[in-house]
């Protein structure tokens, strides 16, 4: 899992808090699903890190550019259901309902999916823009995992793409996806 704080390398402003007018990408999920780590290669400049209104939740943002597009991207605190319970989990659903990202990407640890699809029905019923990534797709092919991710893709009705967010392996292709949505 990556390490939340001051990323260098970026010359763009920080974001504490939600800037208006600029499209939003949120990336949802479990905890350890990698989502720190691919929110630094998704954005590969200085984020802030702070506490979401009102809470001691730490949320984390930053920005990318998707086609052309320059988006804020916020790493939501670990959830295992868009239904809260925890305080973390509280501050993810209302990322999610109250600041309507553009794009969603649901991290998935690719070895554990069947815990995590749950969470992928709930964001589809929810209405909203549904990238699943299966991440550590590595460790599942290690482990004789195969997933039909086209397939997938297909029943589910979103886009699904595998990737190994440590090695940056099917970045380009997520990428596609994000700007799909921007297009």
């Amino acid at each position: 899992m990556g390490q939340k704080g001051h990323h260098s390398g970026g010359n763009q402003a920080p974001l504490s808090v939600s800037q208006p007018g600029l499209r939003k990408l949120a990336l949802v999920g479990n905890p350890n699903t990698g989502k720190s780590v691919m929110f630094n290669n998704l954005t590969g400049s200085y984020a802030t890190v702070s506490n979401y209104p009102g809470t001691t939740v730490e949320v984390t943002r930053s920005q990318g550019e998707f086609g052309g597009v320059p988006f804020e991207v916020v790493d939501t605190p670990g959830m295992y259901s868009l239904y809260s319970i925890t305080e973390d989990e509280k501050v993810a659903r209302s990322i999610l309902l109250n600041e309507r990202p553009d794009v969603v990407l649901q991290l998935i640890d690719a070895k554990n999916m069947e815990r995590m699809l749950l969470m992928t029905f709930q964001l589809i019923e929810a209405g909203l823009p549904l990238i699943v990534v299966f991440n550590l797709m590595d460790e599942a092919e290690e482990a004789g995992i195969i997933i039909d991710l086209e397939g997938l893709s297909k029943r589910l009705g979103v886009s699904v793409v595998g990737t190994v967010a440590t090695s940056g392996r099917g970045m380009d292709k997520l990428r596609k996806e994000i700007t799909n949505y921007v297009q």
